[in-house]
């Protein structure tokens, strides 16, 4: 997952192939012709709906650009974020780049399946 410090990140206007969904869009039934981001938006941590949003974007929907994580972006959501399919999170002012960095570093893999590695870990290593 790339990590992007909120300075550096932009919203451009007017950019067709820039979606931006709000938190009560139901992305089963966003139109992805040409879409090749999709802002997912965290008002507040406790807020977890983006979560759904970016696993039915990848799963149901196959979507394979990028889902960037928006609004209150802290660093314990970063593994789950990844998890469920976001690809880039935009930190929340304040919040360091190499202390995220590191939540990453301390989970090295994961036994179940999730929104990129759909396969569990068992059924993966099995096949290699």
């Amino acid at each position: 997952m790339k990590i992007i410090d909120s300075r550096a990140h932009s919203v451009p206007e007017n950019d067709a192939t820039l979606l931006q969904l709000p938190n009560d869009a139901d992305p089963l039934e966003a139109v992805l012709d040409g879409v090749s981001r999709i802002d997912l938006v965290f008002p507040k941590f406790t807020d977890g709906r983006a979560y759904s949003q970016a696993f039915l974007l990848r799963r149901r929907r196959g979507f394979a650009g990028e889902i960037r994580a928006t609004g209150d972006v802290l660093i314990d959501q970063l593994v789950q974020m990844s998890r469920t399919g976001f690809s880039v999170a935009v930190l929340k002012d304040g919040v360091d780049a190499a202390d995220a960095q590191r939540q990453f570093d301390r989970f090295g893999g994961f036994y179940q399946g999730d929104a990129v590695h759909v396969q569990p870990h068992f059924k993966e290593a099995a096949a290699a």
